[in-house]
């Protein structure tokens, strides 16, 4: 059997991309202007990195599974990587480009990620991503900041039906490392939560010949979701001092949520775990009605910086564009187009009648008629024709 690849056909695209078309092209801007006004309202500074980094530096400091990378080589052999997250990418630029600048820094971006995919199955390879940095800050007022910016940049959106789910990774890990004793027995749980296996943990649970007592501890773990009394539930399955420091950091949280007015939006989930390994506190996921995947999510990362030299603690979220567009359910629609057709006569006529228009903030083709292929189907385009056809006569709208 030949094993060579077939060339591929002229209007295919990589496995996982996708073309913007000017629909949605829009749609999408319109949510990053009033996501990018409002975070810089908060005093968040944009910033911009290089789509591709070192595989040494961010590609091994993002925490990403090996086969999801983008992996190439520079031309003097050193390997690279389309940037999979921005977290890492930031936390190098605080390292560098900012190490002078005094912490805690509050940093926003705008940016496409990369992550390589087995089968397409209708998730993208390459997506855009909103989000922030609170860098330099270990409060619990930095982690209630960034979860109530998140929901306020997802209410300025348009977005009604939603929920944030609020876990912390200290509490988990204390459980699990008192119960089951080993980094890597509690790592095989974590996997199970992390994937929403359920069941799987359930099984999981079951054949580790616990004693009654800790086997019930484990599986209680998956009742504590809910409002903020899950956090009392909680208390009852741990003595570890890790554990219940992570509990108060939730107490603590909670009335500063309440002080943003965001209390409502928040439920607490303690099996929460985000796919990324590099979280170390407070951690956090927004899901809206009907989308089976988080929209955004976020958490504290306290050791992601000390691999660039800058040790701090820090914070942040990033809002996945394409999802919430989904979860807004919101029709793809060009703002009107409209277009003066004109002939060779009446150009100049026309070029003035065009400034006008868009001096009134319209947007404007200008078309020359002996351009046009097929008049009816430029006609059904735009919204309006103003015709400057002939010798005699203003723009006349079709």
């Amino acid at each position: 059997m030949n094993s060579t690849m077939s060339k591929p056909l002229v209007f295919e695209k990589p496995l996982g991309m996708r073309d913007t078309l000017p629909a949605l092209y829009e749609t999408k801007n319109n949510i990053r202007t009033k996501a990018a006004a409002l975070i810089q309202g908060w005093g968040y500074q944009f910033i911009e990195t290089p789509t591709l980094e070192y595989y040494d530096t961010v590609g091994v400091a993002s925490a990403m599974l090996e086969k999801h990378l983008f992996k190439l080589l520079d031309q003097e052999g050193n390997p690279l990587v389309l940037r999979p997250d921005m977290t890492s990418p930031i936390a190098r630029v605080a390292g560098s480009s900012l190490k002078n600048v005094a912490y805690p820094l509050r940093l926003a971006y705008d940016s496409n990620l990369f992550q390589t995919q087995q089968r397409e199955g209708g998730r993208p390879a390459e997506y855009e991503q909103i989000g922030i940095e609170l860098i330099g800050d270990g409060t619990r007022s930095a982690d209630a900041e960034v979860i109530a910016l998140m929901i306020a940049v997802l209410k300025e959106a348009g977005l009604k039906d939603f929920k944030v789910a609020v876990g912390h990774v200290q509490f988990m890990n204390a459980l699990f490392l008192d119960v089951v004793g080993t980094p890597e027995r509690a790592e095989q749980l974590r996997k199970f939560l992390n994937e929403k296996n359920y069941v799987g943990y359930r099984e999981k649970v079951k054949q580790l010949n616990l004693s009654s007592v800790d086997e019930r501890r484990l599986l209680a773990l998956l009742q504590l979701r809910g409002g903020q009394d899950v956090i009392d539930e909680a208390r009852k399955l741990t003595t570890k001092r890790e554990g219940l420091a992570a509990l108060e950091e939730l107490i603590t949280l909670s009335s500063t949520l309440e002080a943003y007015g965001v209390a409502s939006d928040v439920t607490y989930d303690l099996t929460l775990v985000r796919h990324m390994n590099y979280y170390t506190g407070i951690v956090f996921e927004a899901y809206a009605e009907g989308l089976g995947m988080p929209i955004s999510g976020g958490g504290r990362y306290d050791e992601l910086l000390v691999k660039f030299n800058r040790p701090a603690q820090a914070t942040g979220f990033g809002i996945r564009l394409d999802y919430l567009i989904d979860a807004l359910g919101v029709e793809e629609k060009e703002k009107p187009i409209h277009c003066v057709l004109f002939s060779n006569e009446r150009q100049a006529e026309a070029i003035e009648i065009v400034q006008k228009m868009r001096a009134d903030g319209k947007r404007v083709v200008l078309q020359n008629v002996t351009g046009v292929e097929d008049l009816d189907a430029l006609t059904a385009r735009y919204e309006e024709i103003i015709e400057c056809i002939g010798q005699t006569g203003k723009g006349n709208e079709a």
